[in-house]
């Protein structure tokens, strides 16, 4: 392509931020509790009107339209209150990635967004002096659609956008020309070859309203040209899918990962942990008992896929900083979806409440399938009238900051001395909690409930006066006297209506 103008800086790095629109943290169920960043090759840089290649081979190209700051003065080790004085300019970014190879980065983002211009900026800069970095918008159009809409308040950012450079000035010396990408809002999805991306920032409310002029980028195929014999190729799963696309369902996908199949989840539900736990055992798994933890109500049945959250023990400098406001507890409850059960790790601590009644009608109006704490419950009345499956060491009315910090989600926990996995099966009754890793699940409960169709006709034998030597588990004559029923007697499947 001729006559595209060249980007407006030439830094000596990029720097980009990994989360900070609460939209995206949103959508991603993650929320940072300090930025965190990736750097970007200069080489990636581009301008207004030049093409973005996705190469053949690849298939989860994303678009994150961004706001960049352009430094200005070098910083080093600057306060925050004097961070934005470094900034000469903003302008509108890119920030371009394909998925197919983010799982091989593990992170760094190199091979997946630092691709020849993969970093488009401009066209134009606005003065940092003009303008409050508080009141600036970003949008992003697909083709003249308005995709992305994000803006700089407090109730929008994570963090200020001031915050990044002081806090990268703690680390390297931030030199004139760098450029800092500041996160993306919700909206980023993917797209294909000939679609164009338009990226604007603007202070609409400054004298003037500012503007950066809209970078325009048109997609297309490129060669592919990848080696297996020096490097990785490029490979996706669903978890890539669902990141690249925005969401499962924008990719095609069940809406939750973690869901169960409902035939799966049928046979579950007619499986008795009982004999679960005896299956599980057989195949060398013994530590799969969430010890401790009992129903709120006899005869609730719980069957789900985990979430998980942790607390760690009390510690009140902890508890000041993760304890208060959108915390790592309120998020599992505001963030647990219809069919999952939320697994808490309290360290098999009771004296204290883990959950009360406002985060129990969360979780149900998520339609959740349960909870599992191995702590306490507060206003357990109150959540037993709810109506949420929970299983828990009890009652106990005091507030999260007795014993507990909530510190974490959706990572391995232990919970009543089993380790729970997010997407694990668990299954309550009466008996208790078992955790069912997810690739045994569906032998496990086949097997369950082929072994409690045997011990329904054992006992049936029992009743009648047998004798349980040669019948418990049957044997010898029994075994052939059960065949002979099972062939008239199948094992029925739950939830399809086969035998």
């Amino acid at each position: 392509m001729t006559n595209v103008p060249p980007p407006p800086v030439h830094p000596g790095k990029i720097i980009a931020v990994h989360v900070a629109f609460d939209s995206r943290a949103r959508q991603r169920g993650r929320w940072p509790k300090k930025p965190s960043y990736f750097l970007k090759a200069p080489s990636s840089l581009a301008g207004s009107g030049q093409e973005i290649v996705r190469p053949a081979g690849t298939e989860l190209l994303a678009f994150e339209g961004e706001i960049a700051l352009v430094i200005g003065t070098p910083a080093k080790n600057v306060p925050l209150d004097e961070a934005w004085d470094h900034v000469a300019s903003v302008t509108a970014s890119n920030d371009l990635g394909i998925y197919d190879y983010r799982a091989q980065d593990k992170g760094s983002n190199l091979r997946s967004k630092s691709r020849d211009g993969y970093t488009p900026l401009g066209p134009g800069l606005i003065d940092a002096r003009s303008i409050d970095p508080a009141a600036l918008r970003l949008r992003t159009w697909v083709n003249g659609d308005l995709v992305q809409e994000g803006r700089t308040s407090q109730e929008e950012l994570l963090f200020p956008l001031a915050q990044f450079v002081a806090d990268l000035s703690q680390h390297m010396t931030l030199e004139t020309g760098d450029v800092i990408l500041t996160g993306t809002p919700a909206g980023s999805t993917v797209i294909q070859p000939g679609d164009v991306v338009e990226v604007e920032v603007d202070a609409p409310d400054a004298p003037g309203a500012p503007s950066s002029g809209r970078l325009s980028n048109t997609v297309v195929d490129g060669p592919g040209d990848f080696d297996d014999t020096v490097g990785m190729l490029p490979s996706i799963d669903d978890t890539q899918r669902a990141d690249a696309w925005g969401s499962p369902e924008a990719a095609g996908l069940p809406a939750d990962p973690y869901a169960l199949p409902e035939e799966l989840r049928s046979k579950l539900e007619q499986a008795p942990t009982a004999g679960l736990s005896a299956q599980l055992r057989k195949r060398g798994l013994n530590q799969v008992v969430i010890e401790g933890v009992r129903p709120q109500t006899t005869g609730t049945k719980l069957v789900g896929a985990a979430r998980t959250l942790r607390f760690l023990p009390g510690r009140e400098d902890l508890f000041q900083t993760h304890g208060g406001g959108f915390n790592a507890q309120k998020k599992a409850f505001d963030t647990v979806r219809p069919g999952e059960v939320l697994v808490i790790e309290a360290r098999r601590e009771p004296e204290s409440g883990t959950m009360g009644d406002i985060l129990a009608l969360r979780a149900q109006y998520n339609g959740a399938a349960g909870v599992v704490t191995d702590g306490g419950v507060r206003d357990y009345e109150a959540v037993r009238e709810i109506g949420l499956p929970v299983f828990s060491q009890g009652a106990h009315p005091a507030v999260l900051g007795r014993r507990h910090v909530p510190w974490d989600s959706d990572l391995a926990i232990a919970c009543g001395n089993a380790t729970v996995v997010p997407g694990d099966v668990i299954v309550g009754d009466d008996d208790g909690v078992v955790v069912i890793p997810r690739a045994l699940a569906e032998e496990v409960v086949d097997d369950t409930l082929a072994k409690e169709h045997e011990d329904e006709w054992v006992a049936g034998r029992v009743a009648e006066g047998g004798a349980l030597d040669g019948l418990f588990p049957p044997v010898g004559a029994n075994r052939e006297a059960y065949r002979s029923y099972l062939a008239d007697h199948p094992v029925e499947t739950p939830g399809t209506g086969e035998q």
